[in-house]
């Protein structure tokens, strides 16, 4: 199964995740924002040197990303592979769209630019959630093989319950792997 978390880099946040995975040698993927990743080249260069990936989550993660043309789509995912690039010199591959929502225009926009787009199984929900008892059963309820989890970078929530649930990975069984090794897909150009 894999771990995924979106919106980061985040200093301090980001970088709290990334001891816990260390901890528990667990590899993960970080979808990352262009402008966080621009601001951040330190926290984006320490995700990949530690072994995690890094895929495009667009350059703003804007609430109307949904609604421009597909070159201003295709532009966005572009400068994005480009900061990305400069950062940790490989160009992603994995793509997640804002809120999981692919239109016309945005597949266009894939299909141009050649990603292979990542959805997820497993809502953690942790954006809105207060409980952590009720996040790690979310989680946790019906988690197999095979299973994507979304997290996000900025949850402290996240940071909480990430422990348990590595914890109780190894106890069920359940080997955390990169996407990439998950999907058999490459995740860089």
């Amino acid at each position: 199964m894999a771990l995924t978390f979106d919106d980061g880099p985040l200093p301090f946040m980001t970088e709290r995740i990334l001891e816990i995975l260390q901890r528990y040698d667990a590899p993960a993927t970080f979808f990352c924002i262009g402008k966080r990743v621009q601001r951040h080249p330190d926290v984006t260069v320490k995700i990949h040197e530690q072994g995690h990936l890094i895929g495009n989550h667009t350059f703003l993660h804007g609430k109307f990303f949904d609604l421009q043309s597909v070159m201003k789509m295709s532009n966005e995912l572009k400068h994005t592979d480009a900061v990305i690039e400069k950062t940790i010199h490989q160009k992603p591959r994995f793509f997640r769209p804002p809120y999981g929502v692919t239109n016309p225009n945005l597949a266009k926009a894939i299909r141009k630019g050649g990603y292979v787009t990542m959805g997820w199984s497993v809502r953690s929900f942790d954006t809105v959630s207060k409980d952590e008892d009720k996040l790690f059963e979310r989680v946790t309820k019906n988690l197999r093989g095979g299973d994507v989890i979304l997290f996000h970078d900025y949850c402290e929530i996240t940071i909480k319950i990430l422990p348990r649930l590595l914890e109780h990975l190894q106890k069920v069984g359940l080997k955390v792997v990169r996407l990439d090794a998950l999907m058999k897909e490459k995740a860089y150009v």
